[in-house]
């Protein structure tokens, strides 16, 4: 197949994923307004407070200095991936697994902020269950979010450490992102694979859990913004200005913004966390604050860096666990510095 039928495969399939409601996204670089290019970032899941420095670069007008107009837009990582390449929406927040996997299938994305130093997913289990590694896995039932998820991803990295094979050796339920975690609490399954910051939602609402960090067997990076390989060469400026715009949001919110920051993104963008702002800002302080957002690689090169190396290893451990074929190179798809 060729890179051109490719895109327009792309094209054609993903164009339902930016359904009514969501607001149109206009061409790259074509619809401006006083010298302000509109574009949209189609973020990994649902509208979260944990996606606050984004919320606060808009409204903060951190955006708006660097002559950019952005909407927000929600869809599964994988169809993040093709509609960025198929410049359906300019940007993308999807987690990085999945960013690899598309890279490695021939989807031209482009990783333009290391956002997320760290993989965020973590296998979770009730403390009574008896897994305490993934040998325990054998013969339980394990629920993620769809096969084509990261979640999936990461439990196959997760079993294949302990030598399981995740068709043979366990039983994998797909449950929806709204109802997974019930389905760990009720004992529907024995397991989930998720994000790791539901294992302090849990452990703050009585429910005694563990967890295995995923990124102990699949190096990754979380979130991540990406862009189409050919917007980032036809559009260096807006790419440029999206990413100074995040790390100033990114740092406001390190050095003391944060709880304001988390207050505003649940009163303007996800309502449904109203409540729980005191436990999220806790959350987000001791998880994206101490270990997401920065790392040794930051502090000597700004935030959002991607190591080459680093993610040279993330790619590797997807070789090495058949995620993906063929010589895949970090430094094809990764741009070192935001």
């Amino acid at each position: 197949m060729t890179r051109r039928s490719l895109l327009a495969g792309i094209a054609a399939s993903t164009v339902i994923a930016l359904t009514a409601g969501c607001g149109g996204v206009e061409a790259p670089g074509g619809g401006t307004d006083g010298g302000t290019t509109k574009v949209s970032i189609q973020i990994d899941g649902a509208a979260a407070p944990y996606y606050a420095p984004l919320y606060w670069a808009k409204e903060q007008g951190y955006f708006t200095k660097q002559n950019l107009d952005v909407e927000f837009l929600y869809a599964d990582a994988a169809t993040i991936t093709k509609n960025v390449a198929a410049n359906n929406v300019q940007f993308g927040f999807p987690n990085a697994d999945s960013v690899i996997q598309a890279v490695a299938n021939g989807v031209p994305d482009l990783v333009v902020h290391t956002t997320y130093q760290q993989g965020i997913g973590a296998l979770l289990t009730l403390a009574d269950s008896g897994i305490t590694n993934p040998a325990d896995l054998k013969g339980k039932t394990v629920a993620v979010t769809s096969l084509g998820s990261p979640n999936y991803v990461q439990l196959t990295a997760i079993a294949a450490s302990a030598g399981l094979d995740v068709k043979k050796d366990l039983t994998v339920k797909v449950v929806g992102t709204g109802a997974i975690v019930s389905a760990l609490q009720n004992k529907q399954v024995d397991a989930i694979v998720f994000s790791r910051l539901r294992y302090y939602t849990l452990q703050a609402a009585g429910v005694q859990v563990t967890q295995i960090l995923s990124n102990q067997y699949l190096p990754s990076f979380g979130n991540v913004v990406i862009t189409g390989q050919q917007f980032a060469k036809d559009n260096p400026k807006a790419v440029t200005g999206f990413t100074t715009a995040l790390n100033t949001a990114l740092q406001d919110l390190i050095d003391g913004k944060l709880p304001q920051a988390v207050e505003m993104s649940v009163q303007k963008y996800a309502t449904s966390f109203a409540g729980q702002e005191k436990s999220v800002t806790q959350v987000m302080q001791e998880v994206f604050v101490k270990d997401l957002w920065q790392s040794d690689a930051t502090k000597a090169h700004g935030l959002g860096y991607g190591d080459p190396a680093a993610w040279q290893n993330a790619v590797d451990a997807q070789k090495k666990y058949g995620l993906i074929q063929g010589d895949v190179r970090a430094s094809d798809f990764v741009k070192a510095t935001s």
